[in-house]
């Protein structure tokens, strides 16, 4: 049995560590839900094989089947390995050494032996991640939206991941030595053989046992403490995907990626100029057209934010950034995000969205990024979770356009059109049919 006193301290650290990760995600759950109700509840079956195949499977990473392997190994491992985190919470807590070993018996070695292969697949994914951004150097790892902290954000994932396999090798190595030689409670409880960590003992063979014990116990402390630490970074980083990509593909838009939310209100609007005489007595006026602000998107939009990796594979294939032009759809989300986090800390100091002056459209993301959009839909196409940059854009430009009759004059002189004319050709509809009766 090990000391009640590390018993405590085990119990305070993850009192605090579980306490302070469900307050920011309560935190991140308010902020998501400042955003306009929506309704994306319809066709469960459909919904539910949408999390099975692009959160679980991971679908649209397989376009490329390498990099989409090396994820897999990073994603398994995160998953999978963390399922011997519930053994050293019961150690901690109950003050044992290895309680499963005993029940579980020779299972337990084929599990722990399963965890050390996958921990070299992570440490070595990992490792070529790091690669690819910095010394490969990827354009889309090294494009201005990463500057500053998104950039180091990536890499202090990365390295995170190695040092906690890292960690748990040696405290299994070191695990292993110990029973060898048969001290105290470390040969209690047997595990048997285990491949990594077996072949990494002769480098603590002559390692004295005091050394051995305060290096296993210094690997369990920190690799515990370390996955504390890791679970209360996720929400501020990038990472949160790894949470968020489930519900982001459940809540994921079904409709065709063509088409466009219309606005009731502005149909309505059409249709009673047209006929007066169904326009109801007491009927509302028009809401905002569009998105102004964080709050006149909808919480799955919000969603959207927050589920964001960062990848690039939006940029990657937009024909706007391609070419250019100030538009970067992982920007849009990017902005986005840190709009409602702004929004979100301004409701918490002051009880009620207290007006900052500031507003997603013009001071996050500007008009001339709106305006490369070609609405081609490839960044929806690319995005492994489900988010849809164009949404966003679309209600933003649609604000622009609607609420500040700000649009370029090619777009004017086309919507004058389609008043007049019907079309956005500058023909009246009677001259429309006229060169069917040319010839030659």
């Amino acid at each position: 049995m090990i000391h009640i006193a590390s018993q405590i301290i085990f119990i305070i650290a993850a009192a605090t560590g579980i306490g302070l990760f469900a307050k920011r995600i309560a935190g991140i759950r308010k902020n998501i839900l400042t955003g306009r109700d929506a309704d994306y509840t319809g066709q469960p079956s459909v919904r539910w094989k949408n999390v099975l195949l692009l959160a679980f499977g991971q679908k649209k990473m397989f376009r490329n089947p390498l990099v989409a392997v090396l994820h897999f190994f990073v994603y398994a491992g995160f998953i999978i390995i963390n399922i011997e985190v519930l053994e050293i919470i019961l150690d901690g807590i109950l003050g044992t050494h290895r309680l499963f070993a005993p029940v579980l018996g020779g299972l337990y070695s084929f599990l722990i032996n399963a965890f050390e292969i996958l921990a070299v697949l992570v440490i070595v994914s990992c490792a070529i991640f790091l690669i690819r951004r910095n010394i490969i150097k990827l354009k889309r790892f090294i494009s201005k939206d990463l500057d500053g902290w998104p950039r180091s954000d990536a890499n202090y994932i990365l390295i995170t991941e190695i040092v906690l396999m890292l960690l748990f090798l040696t405290m299994n190595t070191t695990d292993l030595v110990l029973q060898g030689k048969g001290y105290g409670y470390y040969a209690e409880n047997p595990t048997g053989r285990f491949i990594v960590s077996g072949m990494l003992t002769p480098l603590y063979g002559s390692f004295s046992e005091a050394t051995l014990v305060a290096t296993e116990r210094s690997c369990w402390w920190l690799h515990i403490l370390g996955i504390l630490a890791f679970m209360n970074y996720l929400p501020y980083s990038k990472h949160l995907h790894i949470l968020l990509a489930f519900p982001n593909a459940y809540y994921a838009r079904l409709l065709p990626k063509g088409e466009i939310n219309n606005m009731p209100a502005v149909q309505n609007e059409v249709l009673y100029a047209m006929q007066p005489e169904l326009a109801p007595a007491d009927a509302p006026p028009p809401a905002r057209f569009g998105a102004k602000d964080v709050f006149d998107l909808s919480w799955r939009n919000l969603l959207d934010a927050y589920s964001c990796t960062e990848c690039g594979r939006c940029s990657a294939a937009c024909p706007a950034t391609i070419t250019g032009k100030a538009l970067s759809p992982r920007k849009i989300m990017m902005d986005t995000r840190d709009r409602v986090e702004e929004t979100g800390k301004n409701i918490r100091l002051n009880g009620t969205f207290k007006d900052d002056g500031k507003t997603l459209l013009h001071d996050y993301i500007t008009v001339e990024e709106l305006r490369a959009c070609t609405t081609c839909n490839a960044c929806v196409e690319e995005c492994p979770v489900s988010i849809s940059p164009l949404e966003i854009i679309l209600e933003l430009r649609r604000s622009l356009v609607m609420e500040e009759s700000n649009a370029p004059q090619e777009w004017n002189a086309m919507f004058s059109n389609i008043e007049n004319n019907f079309a956005p050709w500058k023909f009246s509809p009677d001259e429309r049919d006229r060169w069917t009766g040319e010839t030659g």
